[in-house]
């Protein structure tokens, strides 16, 4: 069975084998944050609605069930902001009835969490990731660029109020962008927003894969090891890239393998390095895999200090090209 909405498992860098749920379709978000390894918002919108039905992700769980070892987690994430489909807290609510053993995670932007609505569908979740990017409306309107006018202290508000209620693990994730939100200023409005919310974690991420601008730039290793100082060094950690020396989640090949490298580079985009590492792979059978699919004009391409990084076809700029 080909998936259209499960991707992976994959060895996450947090979760250990992850199993990727995306409830929304290329990209339906109410952000368009300046750093997204998605890409350009297309679909910006508050609108809760079943952008993808219960029915075709309850197929999909059931086959992968029957098929596969059971992985540690289930993520909701993807190709937008899960929290906008209406059906998250069903499906949350199916998979611990069918498998309870598996811990389900949420990474969510956060804005849907002023919906009490909301907070109540994820309160069956194990753990829950919202991100925080900026206090300060000038901060967060800069990177996150909202699709309606939002308020960052009402998100910190209904991130704490959730806190307050959930009995599962909350990590709070800070994008750190170099000259943007990592001023002394910011980091007081981040310190203190984190001392309300109480999360169990907070973790400090960077760029690591190509952004939808110019102006995100990633924080230096260094930058983001004072501002873990500043923060509290206790309940901080620094999200490092995965390590080359990850295993595979489960090692593919053939066609499986070739129907893995479009499933991830629809979502993420990836240099043939990590897709190799996601999938124990060699690296001659994924350049094959990705040369094919430049040659047919399926996929596009940046190159990055860290190498080329392949996604699939979204916006038609450089498609059809071969890299070099």
């Amino acid at each position: 069975m080909k998936y259209r909405h499960l991707f992976g498992p994959v060895a996450s860098r947090r979760l250990g084998v992850s199993l990727g749920v995306d409830l929304v379709v290329h990209k339906v978000c109410s952000l368009n944050c300046l750093y997204c390894e998605c890409g350009k918002t297309t679909t910006p919108t508050m609108e809760r609605k079943d952008w993808v039905p219960f029915d075709r992700v309850q197929k999909e769980l059931d086959h992968y069930w029957a098929a596969n070892d059971d992985p540690d987690y289930i993520t909701f994430s993807g190709s937008g902001e899960p929290c906008l489909n209406i059906h998250l807290g069903r499906v949350i609510a199916y998979i611990k009835e069918k498998k309870p053993n598996i811990r389900v995670a949420v990474l969510t932007n956060a804005t849907l969490l002023t919906d009490p609505g909301v907070r109540a569908e994820l309160l069956k979740a194990d753990l829950v990731v919202p991100s925080l990017d900026g206090v300060s409306k000038e901060v967060f309107d800069r990177i996150n660029r909202p699709c309606v006018p939002m308020d960052p202290l009402k998100i910190v508000e209904s991130i704490q109020a959730f806190v307050r209620m959930f009995k599962g693990q909350v990590f709070l994730e800070l994008f750190i962008l170099a000259g943007i939100n990592n001023t002394p200023e910011e980091l007081a409005l981040f310190k203190d927003a984190i001392a309300r919310i109480r999360p169990d974690l907070v973790q400090l991420n960077s760029l690591d894969r190509p952004g939808t601008s110019p102006d995100a730039v990633a924080a230096k290793r260094a930058d983001l090891e004072k501002i873990k100082e500043i923060l509290g060094p206790d309940r901080v950690e620094i999200i490092a890239r995965k390590p080359k020396t990850t295993p595979a989640a489960n090692p593919r090949s053939g066609s499986d393998l070739a129907s893995f490298v479009v499933e991830t580079i629809h979502r993420r985009p990836s240099t043939c390095e990590d897709l190799c590492t996601m999938l124990g792979a060699e690296m001659e059978e994924v350049q094959a895999i990705l040369d094919d699919l430049a040659e047919k004009g399926e996929v596009e391409f940046q190159t990055q200090n860290r190498g080329i990084f392949y996604q699939t076809c979204k916006t038609g700029s450089n498609c059809g090209d071969t890299p070099q």
